[in-house]
């Protein structure tokens, strides 16, 4: 896939979990969420460094790891929100498709290209878009069928063994997937959420 359609995938999937985290107000922050022991305000505080580390990454910058560093926020949301805007604006620079990604907080692999970089990114919204949902009560954010499909691609693609198991890890071990499953809830059991009754 070429890189400014990748580009512009992402940019629905960040959008959409945008929209859902305007919704968190100061009484969801200690709702949990499906991301393990994490509540919401923890989740958010993880999308909101990712946005920042995938910002720094883009313009050459990820092997710094405090920018990849969670940070309490007075308003949560807010500083998402900003971040969001941060990464979507790094993601629009000239001469991205060139270069090549530093993301020590998602891998011990030295570096990727820029399309592999913003997949890992794209599908990590469209997951933590269903997660914030989730933990609210709410439906998932809508995404349309082209965000879905390249969010399962490379959902597919992701390795499943013993690593999933560590400390960290940023997906549990896939999950069976049902024959007719639709798109985000293949993406999901891939990654080892639970979106269906087990």
């Amino acid at each position: 896939m070429h890189i400014d359609s990748l580009i512009e995938l992402d940019g629905r999937a960040v959008r959409a979990s945008a929209d859902v985290v305007r919704r968190v107000t100061p009484a969801d922050l200690a709702r949990p969420t499906p991301c393990g022991d994490w509540d919401v305000a923890a989740l958010l505080a993880h999308m909101t460094a990712q946005h920042r580390g995938f910002a720094a990454a883009a313009a050459g910058h990820g092997g710094d790891l405090a920018g990849w560093q969670p940070v309490p926020a007075a308003d949560p949301v807010a500083a998402h929100l900003a971040a969001a805007d941060q990464v979507l604006a790094a993601f629009a620079a000239p001469g991205l498709d060139g270069r090549r990604f530093v993301l020590p907080e998602i891998t011990r692999a030295p570096d990727f290209p820029a399309t592999q970089a913003i997949g890992f990114h794209l599908v990590d919204y469209v997951v933590h878009g269903w997660d914030v949902a989730t933990a609210l009560g709410i439906d998932a954010p809508p995404l349309d069928d082209a965000v879905l499909a390249a969010a399962l691609r490379i959902a597919r693609a992701v390795p499943d063994g013993a690593d999933r198991l560590a400390p960290g890890a940023a997906f549990a071990p896939a999950r069976p997937v049902p024959t007719g499953a639709d798109a985000l809830t293949e993406i999901l059991l891939l990654l080892g959420r639970h979106p269906v009754p087990a």
